[in-house]
C-alpha cells in the first residue's frame, strides 16, 4: 500500500507514514524524510491518509482539509527518481541491516535540496548509494576457492535440491542474514536452485521442495536426456563442416542430406527443451507462491 506525502509529493510504501502510540500506531500525513527534515505532520493535511486511518482505526496525525499539491519536489520525474531509490532500499536486506534508515533519508534530503543533483531511476542501487555518499558491503560471501571445491567434491557434483548437475556453493542459511561463511552453512546447488532460493530461509526452501520430488526427478532425466542429444548434434555440425572442407563444395547431394538429418535432430532437441523449461517455470512458480505466502504470513499488519 502506497501514500502520497502532503509535503515532498513522493508515493511512499505506508511504513514511511507510520508512526508508533501507545496504544494503536499512528498514521501522519507526512512521510518520514520530511518529518526527519523538522517538519510536522499536525500542520498538514492528507484526506486519503485520514480516510486509511479511521477505517484500519489508526489514529491520524494530521490536520483536516484538502491537500494544496504543491509539492516540494514538483518535477514528476525527479520524484519518481526518488521513489524508486526509496523502493531499493525498503527491499534490500544487506542496506538495511548496514545503513539506518535515519542516515539514508538524510542523505536523500541532503540530495533533495540540491538542485544539481538528479538520480537516473535506471541507475544500479550500488551505484545510487555512492552517489549519495554513502555504501553498503553487498560481497558478505567469503568462501575460498578451496573450500569450494570441498563442497562441490563431498557433493559430486550434483544439487542437493534437485538432483541436476551443480557448482553453484549455497549457504542454507542466507549470508545477507547469517553473515555466516563456515562449512556447516554450505551446500551445493545447481545456479537455478541457488538463483530460487535467494534470501529464502533454508527451512522454508527444503519444505517446498520436498513438495516436488517427483517433478525434481522428472527435471533429472530431462537433463540427462539433452546432454547426450546437445554433443550428438555438435557431433554432427563438426562432421558436416568437416565433409565441406574435404570436398571443397558447399553443396552436394550428400551434405544436403546431413544437413536434412541436423534440423530433424535439432526440431526434436527444441522440442524437448520447450517440454523442460515448462517444467522448470512450473517448479519456480511453486517457490514463488510458497515464499509470498510465507511473508504475508509473517506480516500480521495491513499496514
Amino acid at each position: 500500500m502506497k501514500f502520497q506525502c502532503s509535503s515532498c509529493g513522493l508515493r511512499l510504501e505506508s511504513l514511511h507514514f507510520k508512526l508508533p502510540g501507545l496504544v494503536n500506531d499512528r498514521l501522519a500525513s507526512l512521510c518520514d524524510i520530511c518529518r526527519q527534515r523538522g517538519l510536522d505532520p499536525a500542520a498538514s493535511p492528507n484526506p486519503v491518509v485520514k480516510l486509511f486511518a479511521a477505517n484500519l482505526l489508526y489514529a491520524f496525525v494530521g490536520k483536516d482539509g484538502e491537500a494544496s499539491g504543491d509539492f516540494s519536489l514538483p518535477d514528476l520525474k525527479i520524484r519518481r527518481s526518488y521513489e524508486a531509490l526509496m523502493q531499493d532500499y525498503d527491499g534490500n536486506v544487506l542496506a538495511r541491516q548496514q545503513l539506518p534508515r535515519a542516515d539514508f533519508n538524510q542523505a536523500v534530503i541532503k540530495a533533495e535540496d540540491d538542485p544539481s543533483f538528479f538520480l537516473p531511476g535506471k541507475l544500479p542501487f550500488a551505484e545510487k548509494l555512492q552517489a549519495l555518499g554513502l555504501s553498503v558491503d553487498f560481497q558478505l560471501n567469503e568462501v575460498d576457492y578451496i573450500d569450494r571445491e570441498r563442497i562441490r567434491a563431498k557433493y559430486k557434483y550434483r544439487c542437493q535440491y534437485c538432483g541436476r548437475r551443480g557448482r553453484s556453493v549455497d549457504h542454507k542459511d542466507p549470508v545477507s542474514v547469517s553473515h555466516d561463511n563456515s562449512l556447516d552453512n554450505l551446500i551445493l546447488s545447481c545456479s537455478e536452485c541457488n538463483r530460487i532460493k535467494s534470501n529464502m530461509p533454508y527451512d522454508l526452501f527444503v519444505k517446498l521442495n520436498e513438495e516436488l520430488q517427483p517433478l525434481n526427478k522428472k527435471l533429472v532425466k530431462y537433463e540427462n536426456a539433452l546432454g547426450p542429444l546437445e554433443k550428438e548434434f555438435q557431433d554432427r555440425r563438426n562432421m558436416l563442416a568437416a565433409k565441406v572442407h574435404l570436398k571443397g563444395v558447399v553443396n552436394d547431394p550428400e551434405l544436403a542430406a546431413i544437413r536434412k538429418e541436423n534440423k530433424r535432430l535439432r526440431d526434436a532437441i527444441d522440442s524437448l527443451e520447450s517440454d523442460y523449461d515448462a517444467v522448470r517455470r512450473l517448479r519456480e512458480d511453486h517457490f514463488k507462491l510458497g515464499w509470498k505466502l510465507y511473508l504475508a504470513q509473517q506480516d500480521k499488519e495491513i499496514i
